[in-house]
């Protein structure tokens, strides 16, 4: 079987992980180059797993004709103009979400897909790629719990997490872009529709750090759609159990919860404490499969030379969403969506 080549920029811990599957879980790919701006990380992926090339330039790798695509799982801000710059040296792309910072460069990244429709683009909205999402979503078009009208999102990292989330909170766009995407590309994905109006609050609660970046550490949105229905969103950094992703869809003859308890795996612990059930501590371990399957899928998509289900125009509307919260948030006031 030929192997699909990859280059990976990022190998922070996600681009680790991301390398790692790629390198030893995707059957049909071959990790054949990394890339990062801190050279020991790729000195030590490099040296442990005996990949053939090895870069510190994003540009110089993608002078690598022995490579078929790239997945970029870099900071941020520089995911569109890596997406653009991936595409038009003629690669097919793996990107993490978000898709942009910001509008205007979500739209780069549109043209840049729409100018190679010969190549594969993926955005890693890995939750669509979750077993039980993915799951859920075939329940409802299966009619189990009749039209969907609300869903209710949670998000929350641990708080020995937020240390981190501060150093990254002045390039992270904000609470709502950084941690409520998922639930905001969910929102569209199950209720079949975009969004018309939201208003979002929250504060620093806990961490006033956040404040010189206009940004919280817990915040909450409400969002009409133009078909009518409704999704809430709670998105926060102080969590003491661990990471909690919670999702209810609720419609007309029914509902359905994924993620209620976010238990570690099935072992129940009993002592003076009580009976007690261990969370899970990251979003690495809760989703480790979902981040396999989704970069299997895009290889598949090469293989097969077709396109994903998720476009390059989900990530745009998911991010003017965001974006509209971050508005309302530092506003305080209802933002109606064009």
């Amino acid at each position: 079987m030929e192997k699909i080549k990859l280059g990976i920029v990022g190998l922070g811990r996600l681009g680790r992980k991301h390398a790692e599957n790629i390198a030893f879980r995707i059957p049909n790919a071959e990790l054949t180059a990394v890339c990062s701006i801190i050279e020991a990380e790729v000195e030590d992926a490099v040296n442990a797993w005996g990949i053939p090339y090895g870069y510190t330039d994003f540009n110089e790798m993608l002078k690598n004709d022995a490579l078929d695509g790239i997945a970029i799982a870099s900071s941020s801000t520089e995911h569109c103009k890596q997406i653009e710059a991936a595409l038009d040296a003629g690669f097919h792309v793996f990107s993490e979400k978000p898709l942009g910072v910001n509008l205007e460069e979500c739209k780069i990244a549109e043209k840049a897909v729409e100018r190679h429709p010969d190549k594969v683009f993926f955005l890693g909205f890995m939750r669509r790629y979750d077993e039980s999402y993915a799951y859920a979503k075939k329940k409802i078009e299966a009619g189990d719990i009749g039209k969907p009208f609300l869903i209710r999102c949670y998000g929350l990292d641990p708080v020995k997490a937020v240390q981190g989330a501060i150093a990254f909170a002045e390039k992270s766009g904000g609470l709502f872009l950084d941690m409520a995407i998922h639930d905001i590309d969910l929102a569209r994905w199950y209720l079949g529709s975009e969004a018309k109006s939201i208003y979002a609050i929250g504060g620093c609660y806990a961490y006033p750090e956040f404040e010189k970046y206009n940004d919280a550490d817990n915040g909450a949105a409400l969002m009409q759609f133009e078909n009518g229905t409704m999704a809430m969103l709670y998105a926060g950094r102080t969590c003491a159990h661990g990471y909690h992703i919670e999702t209810e869809i609720v419609g007309t003859e029914g509902s359905l919860r994924i993620g209620t308890t976010p238990q570690k795996n099935l072992v129940t612990l009993f002592n003076e404490n009580g009976a007690i059930k261990e969370s899970v501590g990251g979003f690495l371990e809760r989703f480790e499969q979902a981040y396999i399957n989704e970069v299997q899928a895009f290889v598949d998509c090469i293989v097969e030379n077709r396109k994903p289900d998720v476009t390059v125009y989900d990530g745009t509307k998911s991010t003017k969403i965001a974006y509209a919260a971050k508005e309302s948030f530092e506003n305080n006031k209802l933002v109606v969506l064009e």
